[in-house]
């Protein structure tokens, strides 16, 4: 028996029972997969001693979600030097208390943070497909989305708030530091570019000559931001919002990155080259999803421990 355009049903059927299982697969198994990568970046002054680095990226808290809440909480266990946290916490108005909750234990440690969209506003169902268009048009991505409307405002201030209590910096298009047994680590931060609350004018001079290090912080990473951080000369830029194309490829990679950076940087690190200088740049795969598209798929979430040693 043949189906109306001549597809056998039993080949129908089959196709449609693998998606499903595919589907089940990136939604059941994997997004709840957390994994730690742990990369070095060799950034530091000769002669100083190597930094463990923690960051966490596009948590994406939905109330209920008490596995990656555990995960998190349990990183703490890699008492790290400093957190970095690169953004969107939240994907529910109802989630922040879970979100100091799973946090809670890294908030110990010295840490800096910058937020994304999902801190400010709430999630909007979308059609997926629209980026996947984008990139059939030759298109690496979005050039940011105008700042939200008519969408829910989330209520990001009490996690601002608890933030600060707990002495971690905000990078909101401002400066900031961190002393780390006796040196001085700098900061830089934009807020998030893709709903172009960035304002890099602000910052703009480069590293601070005291500082130990100095490092950019953004949320999405977009063009324009790392154009201006490298070309500042700062050596080492942080950041999150790709998801690592949540859904890729295997053996391909990404298909995505929701911003105009190349898919071949989508995660993990890379470097970065503008006005005469070169940046190492490292992009989180970030450990959730927007609540409406809860599935990953050859992207398992993550967070990352960079271990920044001395200059060769």
């Amino acid at each position: 028996m043949r189906a109306r355009y001549g597809v056998p049903l039993k080949i129908t059927a089959g196709i449609a029972a693998v998606g499903a299982a595919g589907l089940a697969y990136a939604a059941g198994f994997e997004t709840r997969s957390f994994r730690l990568r742990r990369i070095s970046v060799p950034v530091l002054p000769r002669g100083m001693r190597d930094l463990r680095v923690l960051q966490v990226s596009d948590i994406h808290m939905v109330s209920g979600q008490r596995k990656k809440q555990r995960w998190l909480q349990s990183l703490a266990g890699l008492r790290p030097d400093f957190v970095v946290n690169t953004g969107d916490n939240l994907s529910d108005p109802e989630g922040v208390p879970e979100v100091l909750d799973a946090l809670g234990p890294l908030m110990e440690f010295p840490g800096v943070y910058v937020f994304g969209s999902n801190d400010y506003y709430g999630p909007k169902l979308r059609n997926p497909a629209r980026y996947l268009f984008e990139k059939a048009q030759g298109r690496h991505g979005l050039n940011g989305n105008a700042p939200a409307v008519h969408a829910v405002h989330n209520p990001w201030e009490p996690m601002r708030d608890a933030f600060d209590a707990a002495g971690w910096v905000g990078l909101t298009n401002t400066r900031g530091r961190l002393k780390i047994d006796g040196h001085e680590i700098a900061f830089t931060g934009v807020d998030d570019p893709h709903i172009k609350r960035d304002r890099y004018e602000r910052v703009a001079g480069g590293p601070e000559a005291d500082a130990d290090l100095s490092i950019g912080v953004v949320h999405a990473p977009y063009l324009r931001s790392l154009d201006s951080f490298t070309a500042d000369g700062y050596p080492l830029i942080l950041a999150g919002h790709t998801h690592g194309g949540q859904l890729c490829i295997p053996f391909y990679g990404a298909l995505v990155t929701n911003c105009d950076l190349d898919t071949d940087r989508v995660k993990g690190l890379s470097t970065h080259r503008s006005g005469g200088h070169t940046a190492y740049l490292h992009v989180s795969a970030g450990c959730g999803t927007n609540r409406y598209t809860p599935v990953r798929f050859a992207c398992p979430p993550e967070a990352t421990l960079l271990t920044l040693t001395a200059h060769p």
